[in-house]
């Protein structure tokens, strides 16, 4: 939970260091000059747009076997909605193939664990190379996500954001991030939502596109996930 307690002074992946002193208006004032940025803004959209249909009718190819499989490993629809915290918190339904058993929301915790029981065997397959999270590209079509932001988390979990923590509602959730490339499951929700501060302070085009670079060798070598 974002309540963990993680040292000052701390070197995170990706070079960010844990502030010793978290000051409640650096953040907030990074955050207004980012806002500023329109012509930033424009082309990340533009990007996503561009981008988001491209890699959507390819991924169209894999998305229909995907879930004929899915559904014959484990009865119930091949996709998975949840409610999470977007831009500015506003809440949106993000898109999922199903990886666990259906109801599984009911039958334990929302956060899934090592060895989860509820995973299914294709499930765990499509966790292992990220094709579960391949609908998220309708998300970022639709203008609730970006390709590239600070992970879209539980409405429950960022109800316990501190307000420096809640900085990274100021932009678009992202299908891959700073975090994601750097730990990803590997790390705990507040070392995660280090790195995403930090790339809401200092998000460029350069780097937006060094991470969706860096994300395909992430997706490859299988790293972070739990599985």
């Amino acid at each position: 939970m974002p309540t963990e307690r993680v040292t000052p002074g701390t070197t995170l992946p990706g070079g960010v260091r844990i502030p010793a002193q978290r000051t409640s208006d650096a953040l907030p004032v990074a955050v207004e000059r980012h806002r500023r940025h329109l012509g930033y803004g424009a082309l990340k959209r533009g990007l996503d747009i561009l981008l988001g249909s491209v890699l959507l009718a390819f991924s169209v190819l894999v998305l229909l076997p995907v879930c004929a499989v899915i559904m014959i490993d484990s009865p119930g629809s091949p996709l998975y909605r949840q409610w999470r915290s977007g831009r500015d918190g506003r809440p949106f339904k993000i898109l999922k193939l199903r990886t666990m058993v259906a109801g599984a929301d009911r039958q334990g915790p929302a956060l899934t664990q090592d060895a989860d029981p509820r995973i299914t065997r294709v499930g765990s397959a499509l966790r292992r190379w990220s094709v579960d999270e391949l609908p998220q590209l309708m998300n970022v079509l639709a203008g609730h996500m970006s390709l590239v932001g600070p992970r879209p988390e539980l409405v429950s979990i960022v109800d316990t954001y501190t307000p420096r923590q809640k900085g990274v509602l100021s932009v678009r959730p992202g299908l891959t991030g700073w975090a994601q490339v750097n730990g990803r499951d590997d790390l705990s929700i507040t070392e995660k939502l280090e790195l995403e501060l930090d790339y809401v302070t200092s998000c460029s085009t350069k780097r937006d596109l060094v991470i969706l670079a860096r994300t395909l060798g992430v997706v490859l070598g299988g790293q972070g996930t739990k599985w």
